[in-house]
């Protein structure tokens, strides 16, 4: 069952009643299927038309869609022989930010991700992926082990934002996002970022200042949230779409402005609609990345992250 979005009325409109067609002409006794096709054919014609025109907060509803695959989802296509590695060593395991070792297409890799949950029951286990202190400095862990390993890093990027909860900030929530960040900069290893559905504010960069980031045709990749942004300066929430019209919150616009590296294309509506080929499609950008930056020395890498970050903003 797809959940649709306000804007894809008309879409969910024709589908119900190919549905309902579909089922008249099961029970047999009348034969419809030249109607059938020509309603399908008309309801994919409106979800391409819909999507090849979504605005900057329609997108973020895309990027948002509850059945967009999430961390688990990836890892269990892409990774083979996966071995989670849990805790920061200092306080607890953050279950919002995993990660461990695998095989992607081969290559051993560490892989860290958000996971926001696709229930009640596992969104709220997982904090709907708002990362605390003890899941950056989890990750900090994972990324010096890969370092020390040479082994590259994969991230796959899908938050909201870090939490933030007075007890996350009084174990010292910005610090923690801070040195992942700088982590992600100091390795001597590749780093490729992947923004699979919101990347938000510092809970997102602490995870993506890497060689080669990429992202779905549909994300969105933010400082801030567009209604976070409308609240400060309009001062309601219902601002949001203005708002992320301002912020040039897409992929097409951030990889005009250099901010990301490589679009990623999705099914025609959505990763959501075919999670096994947006998966897929991921994984295929995954090796190109890796590859650009096979042969690099650890001086090399590190200048190349270096470059890219202090050149964004420079006109």
């Amino acid at each position: 069952m797809i959940t649709f979005l306000d804007f894809e009325k008309p879409v969910a409109e024709l589908e119900a009643r190919v549905a309902e067609l579909r089922e008249t002409a099961a029970g047999g006794g009348v034969d419809i299927e030249a109607e059938i096709g020509r309603l399908q054919a008309k309801a994919d014609k409106a979800l391409r038309d819909t999507y090849a025109r979504l605005t900057p907060w329609q997108k973020t509803q895309v990027a948002r869609h509850p059945s967009r695959p999430h961390f688990k989802h990836y890892v269990a296509r892409l990774i083979e022989d996966f071995m989670p590695l849990a805790g920061d060593r200092a306080f607890a395991d953050d279950q919002a930010i995993l990660g461990g070792l695998g095989r992607l297409h081969g290559r051993r890799v560490m892989v860290i991700g958000h996971e926001k949950g696709d229930d009640t029951a596992s969104r709220l286990k997982h904090n709907f992926g708002m990362g605390k202190p003890e899941g950056y400095r989890k990750a900090v862990r994972l990324m010096q082990l890969a370092d020390r390993f040479g082994l590259p890093v994969v991230t796959l990027v899908d938050t909201s934002g870090a939490f933030p909860g007075v007890q996350a900030e009084e174990r010292g929530q910005a610090e923690a996002i801070a040195r992942s960040t700088e982590q992600c900069l100091a390795l001597g290893v590749p780093m490729v970022a992947a923004i699979v559905g919101e990347g938000g504010s510092g809970g997102a960069i602490a995870l993506a200042a890497a060689n080669r980031v990429l992202m779905f045709e549909h994300a969105v990749y933010s400082v801030i949230s567009p209604e976070g942004c409308a609240s400060i300066l309009w001062r309601t929430a219902d601002q949001a779409p203005a708002a992320a019209e301002a912020m040039k919150v897409t992929a097409q616009d951030l990889k005009e402005l250099g901010i990301i590296d490589r679009i990623v294309p999705e099914p025609v509506g959505g990763a959501h609609r075919d999670p096994d080929a947006a998966i897929d499609a991921l994984g295929a950008a995954l090796d190109t990345a890796l590859a650009e930056l096979d042969g690099m020395d650890r001086a090399r890498l590190r200048a190349d992250r270096r470059t890219k970050f202090l050149k964004m903003g420079v006109l």
